[in-house]
């Protein structure tokens, strides 16, 4: 037999109250007249199972995070959709099959059908069909760039890289944005968003990335709430790879460039960093990553134009930038004999063409260049400074703190 319930929607917490009544009425039966021997008792019918819905029927104006929740009186649930014109919802169902509850987020501005079928003891069925609508948006935020991106990284990244996401408008509820940003890996990373604006929003790990670590983001954004009717407009998912660790380490002072991969030494540069004097003129301190590798890089003066004092304009092979005041690792022909003994650079770190070569062959985006011993320090947003933060100053930025990541 079947039995169709349309409409109903209780509260959630009737779903406990009916369980404890009927354990009541259970607990009440004795020897009395009229109370039903064990054979009458094994004769009765079974009684229909009943649903229980939230949202209830015909709610509107729900917010698109709210959790479908549906559960079964006297019974186990047997099927659930959720389903609108946008697509479903999809959810989770206990283990003993009496309770589901949806995952992800609603589409706004959308009607959504839930359909639940019980079935009792004996075998009956009984199906209940309810509808709720979420609030209207009423504009939507996209996401306008994701990094590493694979038109300049491969995909394969150094293990310095962050996760860096912009959006095209101001995002005021950063933690519903957050917390639909899901990290994970083959390899538990501990980590943390970090809010630079409302706009930009970037993770990187405690320390380094394990080397060889497999990555994805899954960006659920699609319905998000990011402010005052403001939604996500669609997901993402990215997937990159850290390759081997490469960390890279110089100092001003001795004018030595160190590469070790995977914790050995692969080779000793001789540089030539920034000369001083004016303060554009100093190498910054810090700890640096690859932004990009140029085979040819026009290079101006900074500041000053053609007919000034001190105004250049050149072209340099092989370079590997470091930063955005204009700081390279670059080949550097005309400064060999100052190259492991003399700062004479405008800034940049001159190295001889052949290491220059090998530099930008060898280097990933990402990887991690730690310059010392220069009183100039790179900012956290000059570049890819973001390792200039200690782990405090960087989750002070975040709304859902530290956190390890998932596995992938």
């Amino acid at each position: 037999m079947g039995k169709v319930i349309r409409g109903s929607a209780r509260a959630p917490g009737l779903l406990a109250l009916a369980l404890v009544t009927a354990c009541s009425a259970g607990g009440v039966s004795g020897a009395g007249e009229g109370a039903d021997s064990p054979e009458r008792a094994a004769a009765a019918p079974a009684t229909a199972a009943t649903v229980v819905v939230a949202p209830a029927d015909r709610s509107g104006g729900v917010p698109t995070d709210t959790t479908v929740l549906i559960g079964a009186n006297g019974g186990t649930l047997k099927k659930v959709t959720v389903k609108s014109r946008r697509g479903s919802l999809a959810g989770t169902l206990s283990a003993d099959r009496t309770q589901w509850r949806s995952r992800g987020t609603a589409a706004p501005g959308t009607t959504y059908e839930v359909t639940a079928v019980a079935v009792n003891s004996g075998g009956d069925v009984t199906e209940s069909v309810t509808s709720f609508t979420t609030v209207r948006a009423q504009q939507f935020f996209s996401v306008t760039s994701l990094s590493p991106h694979k038109d300049y990284t491969g995909l394969t990244v150094g293990v310095g890289m962050p996760i860096m996401m912009s959006f095209d408008r101001d995002v005021t509820d950063r933690v519903s944005v957050e917390r639909n940003l899901t990290v994970r890996t083959s390899k538990p990373v501990q980590g943390a968003w970090h809010w630079f604006d409302d706009r930009t929003v970037h993770f990187r790990p405690r320390t380094f990335w394990p080397a060889n670590t497999k990555v994805r983001l899954e960006a659920r954004l699609a319905g998000v709430r990011g402010g005052d009717g403001l939604y996500g407009r669609r997901d993402h998912v990215l997937d990159f790879k850290i390759g081997r660790s490469q960390i890279t380490k110089g100092s001003v002072r001795d004018h030595h460039l160190t590469v070790r991969r995977n914790g050995k030494v692969i080779r000793r540069i001789p540089m030539s960093a920034g000369k001083g004097g004016l303060w554009k003129y100093h190498t910054t301190s810090g700890v640096h990553l690859a932004m990009s590798r140029e085979p040819v890089t026009v290079m101006t003066s900074p500041g000053i134009g053609p007919g000034q004092p001190g105004y250049y304009r050149m072209t340099v092979y092989n370079t590997v930038r470091i930063s955005n005041s204009g700081e390279y690792v670059h080949s550097a022909p005309w400064s060999v004999g100052s190259q492991g003994s003399a700062n004479v650079s405008h800034g940049c770190v001159n190295v001889s063409p052949g290491h220059a070569k090998w530099f930008i062959d060898n280097t990933l985006i990402g990887d991690p260049i730690i310059i010392t011993g220069s009183p100039r320090v790179l900012e956290p947003l000059n570049g890819w400074g973001h390792w200039q933060e200690d782990w405090a100053q960087w989750t002070r930025w975040s709304t859902t703190k530290s956190f390890t990541t998932e596995a992938v």
